[in-house]
């Protein structure tokens, strides 16, 4: 019998070809969208929609909102301050203990959130490790404070940016920069003119990945900076409320927040991809 192999048909960019769709694999795949997209839809149908206006208005959810977005902003900036040196030093450098600290940077993606926040507490707290140096010194306890958002924030949304960055670097083409180098150019020059131009498509979905990430920071922030209206209550903070005292208006927040996200995730779904 001769031998047959399965090779989708070309101009179909990859797609299986008609005739040959895998129908065994559709049910649970489509089963496995309707878990993830029911919640979501159950979101849609329970909202109050007479007075998503009206909640929306209401001076604890623009607060929220506006902190949420004021302080995820801070983050990412404060994210890209630090975290491109660090994706660019785990890219293009070698040095002993790489491989732990790129393993160290990727923890915050795989631990809860809580656990950050204690962490942070345990540090940055009035009797932390280096906090309690700060209030001796200076006075000032940063934990529960507008501050601590934002640092909350950093800690669970820099790594997604450091992993994009660094995966741009690795793939951008280092000819240029070896050219860039024979040409007299300096490393500072080279980064500035060369590298960062090349690599500018990955560092900004990175931001946009830190920036949703951080505007969806829970468990963290109300470990570390607490739940106080108008100072440290984010959007989510004020979900988690709302749920306790009015539902409908935790419905309502939690749709602003599902509208942000899907916007970004559908915005950087081709970069994800690698298509054009």
């Amino acid at each position: 019998m001769p031998r047959t192999s399965f090779r989708p048909s070309r101009g179909t960019g990859g797609r299986v070809a008609a005739g040959r769709f895998p129908w065994p694999l559709a049910v649970p795949a489509v089963l496995g969208l309707a878990f993830l997209v029911a919640p979501f839809l159950g979101l849609l149908v329970r909202a109050p929609w007479s007075t998503v206006g009206t909640r929306l208005l209401m001076p604890e959810v623009r607060d929220a909102l506006l902190l949420s977005l004021g302080t995820a902003t801070v983050a990412t900036a404060v994210s890209l301050l630090l975290g491109v040196p660090l994706a660019w030093l785990l890219a293009r450098t070698e040095f002993p203990g790489r491989r732990l600290v790129r393993a160290l940077v990727t923890v915050p993606l795989v631990i809860p959130p809580v656990v950050g926040g204690v962490a942070l507490l345990m540090v940055l707290g009035r009797r932390g490790v280096i906090g309690q140096y700060v209030y001796d010194w200076f006075g000032y306890s940063l934990p529960f404070t507008t501050a601590a958002v934002v640092v909350a924030q950093v800690f669970v949304a820099m790594p997604f940016l450091v992993i994009s960055v660094e995966g741009a670097l690795r793939a951008a083409d280092r000819r240029y920069e070896d050219a860039a180098a024979t040409l007299g150019a300096t490393r500072a020059v080279i980064f500035w003119r060369v590298t960062l131009p090349m690599v500018a498509p990955g560092v900004a979905a990175g931001a946009v990945l830190c920036w949703a990430r951080a505007l969806g920071e829970f468990g963290a922030t109300i470990t570390f900076a607490g739940n106080f209206p108008g100072r440290t209550q984010t959007m989510p903070l004020a979900v988690y409320l709302a749920m306790q005292r009015s539902p409908e208006s935790a419905v309502v927040l939690s749709l602003v927040l599902l509208a942000v996200s899907l916007a970004i995730l559908v915005g950087l779904r081709d970069r994800w991809l690698g298509t054009p």
